[in-house]
């Protein structure tokens, strides 16, 4: 892992506008950390696109130099989830099954909103097989460890486990994943970034291989929450334009039922202090019931939307290839079959219900405020050697993410841990196309915690 006098994101933004660095300055230092013999780019990376980042990288400098730089992030290294459609090469999402799978024909609408911004696209990043965990492990291409601890070979959080460490691991300066149902904000958590999940609509899933339409939103990951928004208003159809925010104007809500339960002694001491601080800054916390987050389970119980929608999208891959699918995922998506459209219609029925009353609730707040991951990053191992284990992990993980996708909301994980701890991630979340706001007090919240750890 490379020093970290490397540039955040929003540093690199600041440092190519003054020209006291160039864009293929960043993308060889990027490239030789991926190439690292001591790094982790064989397991974050599926594909290196060396030859064309270099190519992308001479452009914008020339462009630099001439004055007509495309956007901000124009000569921005950054990386994308191997389910994104880059064309003339086959989407495999992580799996072996669509390893020769026709290529694609186009570029994803994300793919070419970065090009058309400037942004140097490194590589495509690996992940849990087809999205569906949230650890990050993949028998197929190997799973990347967690920055932290990294000699015990903890796991990195998913599904968009490369595209944590290829941040973290300074082999790309951002990255773009998915989220849907937490797959950009637990391994942010995990790995000591920052994790943003979008309301889904501000953002194409055009030419992206889907998980669940119902759920599934894009997001970015990065090193705080400037670069985030950064990346973000390349990809998304409007830019956020974040106001100044002051902590002594804050009312926020933390919801005592379910997101609560069960936390490590790593994350409760780091939720309890992260609360404090912004308590001592001013902030007004509430303590809410929220009971309705305990109906997730039951309205969820039978796999809610995600296996039947990846069902309906896999079951003939599987009849021809469910042999060489992960089994731990398949049989994750297998929990579809016998899903109808009447089982649809009332799950659709049931959200929307849901969502009116929990909207009810949380509105008069600007934001809530909850653990993101209820426990530390456990080791790679662990998890491989026992498959009850795996599972109850996996859905500890994905409980409170999970429950923004469910409201269709906006939510970010913001590294709350103390200096020389274990990544914890502390979630601020908010209902749906409150993107701006959220994201303005989630940078008055880094600003606090921030000053807290100094």
């Amino acid at each position: 892992m490379s020093s970290r006098i490397f540039p955040s994101l929003q540093q690199a933004i600041e440092q190519l506008a003054l020209g006291t660095v160039t864009a293929i300055q960043l993308t060889e230092e990027v490239l030789a950390n991926i190439q690292a013999t001591d790094g982790e780019g064989a397991l974050a990376f599926t594909q290196v696109y060396a030859k064309w980042a270099r190519e992308q990288a001479a452009a914008s400098t020339q462009r630099r130099t001439a004055g007509e730089e495309l956007s901000p992030l124009d000569g921005v290294p950054v990386s994308v989830k191997d389910l994104f459609d880059v064309q003339g090469e086959a989407t495999t999402g992580g799996s072996r099954v669509l390893a020769d799978a026709p290529a694609a024909g186009t570029h994803s609408e994300v793919v070419n909103r970065l090009l058309e911004a400037g942004a140097i696209i490194v590589g495509k990043t690996n992940m849990t097989e087809f999205a569906y965990s949230g650890l990050g492990i993949n028998p197929h291409y190997g799973t990347p460890a967690n920055p932290w601890d990294r000699a015990s070979r903890r796991i990195p959080g998913g599904s968009s486990s490369g595209a944590a460490v290829s941040v973290s691991d300074d082999m790309s300066l951002g990255a773009v994943g998915s989220d849907t149902g937490g797959s950009v904000r637990i391994p942010a958590a995990f790995c000591g970034l920052t994790g943003f999940k979008p309301t889904a609509r501000r953002i194409s899933m055009a030419g992206v291989l889907p998980l669940s339409a119902s759920l599934d939103s894009i997001g970015t990951i990065a090193r705080d929450v400037a670069s985030c928004v950064a990346l973000d208003g390349a990809i998304a159809d409007a830019p956020l334009s974040l106001t100044i925010k002051n902590l002594a104007d804050a009312h926020f809500a933390v919801p005592q039922t379910v997101v609560l339960d069960g936390l490590d002694a790593e994350v409760s001491a780091a939720f309890a202090q992260a609360i404090a601080t912004l308590k001592e800054g001013g902030a007004q916390i509430t303590e809410i019931p929220l009971e309705e987050l305990a109906e997730l389970a039951s309205i969820n119980a039978t796999g809610g939307f995600t296996a039947l929608e990846a069902w309906a999208w896999h079951k003939s891959l599987i009849a021809e290839r469910g042999e060489g699918y992960d089994p731990r995922v398949v049989s994750r998506i297998r929990r579809g079959e016998p899903l109808g459209e009447s089982d649809r219609q009332q799950l659709v029925s049931q959200r929307a219900d849901w969502q009116q009353r929990v909207s009810s609730k949380i509105q008069q707040y600007d934001a809530l405020l909850m653990p993101t991951v209820p426990f530390i990053a456990p080791t790679i191992a662990e998890l491989e050697a026992d498959e009850d284990l795996y599972f109850r992990v996996n859905g500890a993980a994905l409980r409170n993410p999970s429950v923004i996708n469910f409201l269709d909301g906006c939510a970010v994980s913001l590294p709350c841990q103390a200096e020389g701890q274990a990544p914890v991630g502390l979630m601020v979340a908010a209902l749906p196309m409150q993107d701006e706001t959220m994201m303005s007090w989630a940078l008055e919240i880094e600003r606090g915690l921030n000053a807290k750890s100094q």
